[in-house]
């Protein structure tokens, strides 16, 4: 009798184990395919931009100050995205620690 209780408990626990896995390869794939995503927006924002540049500047690659000036507007670009998604993410995480608590 006692065997069969730990049969089924370890049955149990690699059932869990197994919905766990699926769970974190689900969470990977996920986070694989957002960066991809991400990586394609990021070059298609990169096209527009140095078409942007382009069109201000015919030769950007004949001018430092051009090349210089679109290193320096990305770079504005990403660090204002970037703390705009941390205070984002801060605040979601703020509110479902009060939700968790009522």
């Amino acid at each position: 009798m006692s065997r069969e209780i730990g049969k089924q408990q370890k049955e149990k626990q690699f059932q869990e184990e197994k919905k766990d896995l699926r769970i974190e390869i689900l969470e990977k794939i996920s986070s694989l395919a957002t960066a991809g995503f991400g990586l394609v927006a990021a070059l298609a924002w990169n096209d527009a931009i140095r078409g942007l540049f382009n069109h201000f500047f015919p030769k950007p690659s004949d001018n430092l100050l051009a090349l210089t000036g679109y290193a320096l507007v990305i770079t504005i670009i990403v660090v204002f995205v970037t703390i705009q998604l941390g205070r984002l993410v801060n605040l979601a995480k703020k509110q479902l620690k009060r939700i968790k608590k009522d």
